[in-house]
């Protein structure tokens, strides 16, 4: 069984092998989408595959759609030539389905341009992480593509948002044609940044006259849409183990490739079975009717409760402490971690008895139900191959917004106290000790990506397993810094009680199992 157009016209090999094969007529929908394109995405990685390009596969299989999507490419085009056209842009998506998507990458900037003057074009997504929407570098600079195409305008543009920027001007040129760009990336309020980055080339290219004056006006008048959006589904890189069960099966294209940009795609993606996309539901060429393939419509106020709810409760705060827990205790998969009785009751903690109480409920989905969901669903499954060290990259960025949020609440509610929460101070001490680069038994170990290590590690390598506190001192050029924790750890009076906790768990080999059971106990 070869992944290829071919090969699936053997329907009855694949369907006794157990795999789910597309029920339209590919054909058709490709000749349609050719001919009447209503959906972009941009990003052709494997959220992607695993989750919108699904999405649009139910729709056709149960005819609420005609049109397939079309796949560009705008960073790591060795996705495109390696991993899906190889494919015959099939993907086989792990719960085995395969699914469909007219590829292209952005060197196909003519094609692009023909996309974006159909009036039939309804939307254009995004998957490129938090990153593809920066101008600037870490000192407010602009990225040198960046500062190229605001100085040569729409016609060759180099950056990521500044071909984006020129297909939205191409839109403008063809009749000011409605547009919803949709950002479907894990970041707060991703539609407004989707929005600031196309805007500012809007604005550049028209103080410069190399776009008329009114092509700004278009980007700010509702005829192009930035809809926030609320995503939610775990997708790791291709697994050994996930490859190993396919071949079992009979499946022949389980190769991964990895891209010179170290990309892992793979013919095949795994990602775990529960999603959730919540989205603004805010379309001025319509939409596709894509509720009937489970995703939820609300106003902005919504989609920013659900994603609070998610982000700095429910889900993102329980992954860093596993994640920085993990890592000292030596654990290499999610669901592992979920099985010792210390760390699966600290999660339960810091979500149900420090989290929940601040929450605000968005109303399309139950704050506790999804909580119990990620604890007894999610971080359990033994088939999701999903790392403590990969959720630990970057853990400065994430911690003012997966707890600051939440101390600040705190700090806000006359009915509540930061003298209850004891768990929360005790995943940012496991933090502090995880900078140490040594774990639970002395051993040193490699921390992951972050881009503030170089200012962090000096503050805790002056320490060894074993020196004696107090670490008030020591710890202060790093737990005054309001920047990382989103709160004054100090005014909120917790300062002390980290400091603290993290003198317990560098007291030597095993201080950290042992402090875990002394404050967190058995379940």
């Amino acid at each position: 069984m070869k992944l290829n157009e071919k090969a699936l016209k053997d329907r009855a090999v694949w369907e006794a092998g157990g795999f789910i094969l597309p029920a339209f007529d590919r054909e058709r929908v490709k000749e349609e989408t050719r001919d009447n394109p209503e959906w972009v995405h941009f990003g052709c990685g494997n959220l992607f595959r695993a989750f919108p390009a699904v999405l649009q596969q139910r729709l056709l299989d149960e005819g609420w759609a005609k049109t397939g999507i079309i796949v560009a490419e705008g960073y790591d085009y060795e996705i495109v030539e390696n991993a899906v056209r190889p494919q015959d842009n099939l993907c086989l998506a792990v719960p085995l389905k395969p699914l469909t998507a007219d590829s292209g990458n952005t060197a196909d900037f003519g094609r692009l341009k023909e996309i974006f003057r159909s009036r039939s074009l309804q939307m254009a997504s995004f998957t490129i992480t938090e990153k593809g929407y920066g101008l600037t570098d870490g000192k407010g600079e602009l990225l040198p593509d960046v500062r190229a195409d605001f100085a040569a305008g729409p016609v060759a543009p180099r950056s990521y948002m500044g071909k984006v920027a020129a297909l939205c001007y191409e839109r403008y040129l063809n009749g000011r044609l409605p547009l919803a760009l949709v950002s479907m990336d894990n970041c707060s309020h991703n539609g407004t940044r989707l929005y600031e980055a196309v805007s500012a080339f809007a604005r550049a290219w028209v103080e410069k006259g190399l776009a008329e004056e009114e092509f700004e006006a278009y980007i700010r008048s509702g005829a192009v849409s930035f809809p926030w959006t609320m995503i939610d589904k775990i997708t790791p890189r291709p697994d050994e183990s996930v490859k190993q069960m396919l071949t079992d099966a009979g499946f022949e294209d389980v190769e991964p490739v990895v891209t010179s940009k170290n990309t892992y795609v793979a013919p095949f993606v795994n990602a775990e079975e529960p999603e959730y996309l919540v989205i603004e539901d805010a379309f001025p060429n319509g939409r596709p009717p894509l509720e009937k393939a489970g995703v939820m419509f609300a106003d902005r106020e919504t989609v920013d409760r659900v994603e609070k709810m998610k982000v700095c409760t429910c889900l993102n705060p329980l992954h860093t402490a596993l994640a920085v827990f993990g890592c000292l205790l030596g654990y290499t998969r999610i669901y592992q971690e979920m099985e010792d009785p210390q760390l699966k009751k600290l999660v339960e903690i810091v979500g149900y008895r420090e989290g929940l109480p601040v929450v605000t409920d968005p109303g399309i989905i139950r704050p506790a139900d999804f909580l119990k969901e990620v604890l007894e669903v999610r971080m359990p499954n033994p088939f999701m191959p999903d790392a403590p060290q990969r959720i630990a990259c970057d853990t400065s960025q994430k911690l003012a917004v997966r707890f600051g949020k939440t101390i600040n609440a705190y700090q806000d509610r006359a009915d509540l106290s930061t003298e209850d929460l004891q768990m929360i101070p005790l995943v940012l001490a496991g933090w502090c000790r995880y900078l140490m680069g040594v774990d639970d038994e002395g051993m040193e170990f490699r921390l992951s990506p972050d881009p503030m290590l170089a200012e962090l590690r000096p503050v805790v390598q002056g320490i060894r397993l074993g020196d004696q506190g107090p670490f008030d001192e020591a710890l202060k050029p790093l737990l005054s810094n309001r920047k990382i924790f989103g709160a004054d750890l100090y005014a909120d009076g917790l300062a002390g009680r980290v400091a603290g906790y993290f003198g317990e768990l560098a007291a030597g080999p095993g201080a950290v199992r042992k402090t875990l059971k002394r404050h967190v106990g058995e379940p």
